[in-house]
């Protein structure tokens, strides 16, 4: 099953790419979401509205969690559920960008078992389904086996080196590198292209979901930031931040953050 949906979640990944660049990023119309959410464009919610006719159609015994989709309890009755964000990315794609993307994924019993994150302006379809590897534009990926912390480039916000989130108040040494979409971040380290990737905040499934299986089937480790394996389709579908790297890396990483800083409480 993994594979069909794979493929299922391919042609949508392509079709969802076609919608979103008949926008223009700096043109399409955009709004601020209540709260302080973020941005939302037209672009979003037409991509949105496509998957959202076409995967449930595909697939009606699967629930359904969307960051631009009005969140249901009837997701957390079904074992499997499609988790997806129509653009991770979204100032990026505003600001006429292209490193922005499209996140897709389905978990099943909280496990993430089929994924992909597209990029239609990089020509970039990285996927992965269990078992099976994980791909960029269909060639084979693997996790860098970097074993040296104070060398590595690690995909970080700023914020993230802030000391009272680390042993003895101390950010580690390691070379920080940044790109704006936390799909993309994900998939760069399951691409080998950087070592590793932290985010220390609270985390939608959205942003995370499709990224933790392509990182593992690419033979990486992705944990929250207690170290403990992501699960999926939660009743507030948020994650206590994401450790993502090699062996190696992410045991440096995991080992150095001070466990009481600031965080989801399990």
């Amino acid at each position: 099953m993994p594979a069909a949906d794979l493929h299922l979640l391919i042609d949508a990944a392509l079709e969802a790419g076609k919608i979103a660049t008949r926008y223009s990023g700096e043109t399409a119309q955009r709004w601020d979401k209540p709260d302080g959410a973020g941005p939302v464009t037209e672009a979003d919610l037409a991509v949105n509205e496509m998957l959202e006719q076409r995967l449930p159609a595909a697939r009606p015994s699967y629930g359904w969690l969307s960051e631009e989709t009005e969140d249901s309890d009837d997701r957390l009755t079904r074992d499997r559920v499609f988790i997806i964000d129509p653009i991770d990315g979204t100032r990026s794609f505003a600001e006429g960008s292209r490193t922005w993307a499209h996140s897709l994924a389905i978990a099943e019993q909280g496990e993430v078992t089929a994924a992909v994150i597209y990029l239609p302006l990089r020509d970039l379809l990285y996927a992965a389904a269990k078992g099976q590897g994980a791909t960029l534009n269909g060639a084979a990926i693997q996790v860098s086996e970097s074993s040296d912390l104070g060398s590595a480039e690690i995909l970080a916000a700023k914020p993230n080196l802030n000391p009272h989130h680390w042993q003895q108040n101390r950010a580690p040494e390691f070379k920080r590198v940044y790109r704006p979409s936390l799909a993309y971040r994900m998939a760069l380290v399951g691409q080998g292209r950087f070592d590793g990737m932290l985010t220390l905040r609270p985390s939608w499934e959205w942003d995370i979901a499709a990224g933790d299986l392509i990182i593992r089937e690419a033979g990486g480790r992705c944990s929250n930031r207690l170290g403990n394996p992501l699960r999926f389709n939660n009743p507030h579908p948020r994650l206590n931040g994401v450790i993502a790297a090699g062996a190696f890396i992410h045991h440096a990483l995991h080992a150095k953050l001070d466990p009481n800083s600031a965080g989801i409480r399990p």
